[in-house]
């Protein structure tokens, strides 16, 4: 039986008066890779950012349903928002590496906590950007700005920032539609390889990428959750004609 680590019910949420969730009901296992797919606007990436409570920055928005992680709903007023950003990280569509050094960068979270041991730090600069995949073309220039770096570069060490303060689950919100196809078959691949140690929570505009890289796929339709299945059955033997119709392209 595989082990849940974080589960919506009756998820919805309103920008205003609009309903952009409806009644999300969505487990996700320890150590897979969950693809959400859907059309632009569908809410997959409002859903993501429910996960972390991310929604709770933007003026007007309200949720109701829970979200239960280590057998607590996140949206209690008990949550410390902070440390739950640290359990569940968050990497963005567009690399936002910080206007500072790649070591900075890395360390970022760890100072926030109170860090202060250069070994310590040392230490985990170099084993985030190794599980980044990208230790062999930073490890030079550790302290130059990450700015300088190309955009499949910046990615990783934002994806090492988040590694950096040990979260359970990583959420990436299309981390790869701004990359050339080299750089995304890296991050792909490093994905695969972090599986192991994490759960990751993609939401991607990519479908092959989906297929490749996914052991479940979730497929968003104007606010609503379509389908969810193993990837394998989503992509070749779909139940909802929906999901069908966005797989073979006549929407999208």
């Amino acid at each position: 039986m595989a082990d849940k680590i974080i589960t919506s019910k009756d998820l919805h949420l309103y920008y205003g008066e609009k309903e952009a969730l409806k009644g999300i009901d969505l487990a996700f296992n320890k150590n897979e890779i969950t693809a959400m797919i859907g059309p632009s606007g569908c809410g997959k990436s409002t859903y993501l950012r429910c996960l972390n409570r991310m929604n709770d920055l933007i003026p007007g928005v309200t949720i109701t349903g829970s979200v239960d992680y280590k057998n607590r709903d996140i949206y209690s007023p008990k949550t410390d928002t902070v440390e739950l950003r640290k359990e569940i990280g968050m990497v963005f569509q567009q690399p936002n590496p910080f206007p500072f050094s790649i070591y900075e960068n890395v360390i970022y979270g760890l100072k926030l906590k109170g860090e202060k041991d250069k070994q310590v730090l040392d230490q985990k600069v170099e084993e985030s950007l190794r599980a980044a995949s990208v230790w062999e073309d930073v490890k030079d220039k550790l302290h130059e700005s990450a700015l300088s770096l190309s955009g499949g570069q910046q990615q990783r060490v934002c994806i090492a920032r988040v590694l950096a303060v040990n979260p359970e689950i990583i959420l990436l919100d299309e981390p790869t539609s701004a990359l050339d196809p080299v750089s995304t078959g890296k991050i792909e691949n490093m994905l695969l390889e972090l599986k192991e140690n994490y759960t990751i929570i993609i939401v991607t505009h990519n479908m092959s990428q989906a297929s490749r890289i996914s052991d479940k796929t979730a497929f968003f339709l104007q606010g609503e959750l379509i389908e969810f299945d193993k990837t394998k059955k989503i992509f070749l033997d779909p139940a909802k004609q929906e999901t069908e119709d966005y797989i073979s392209g006549k929407f999208g």
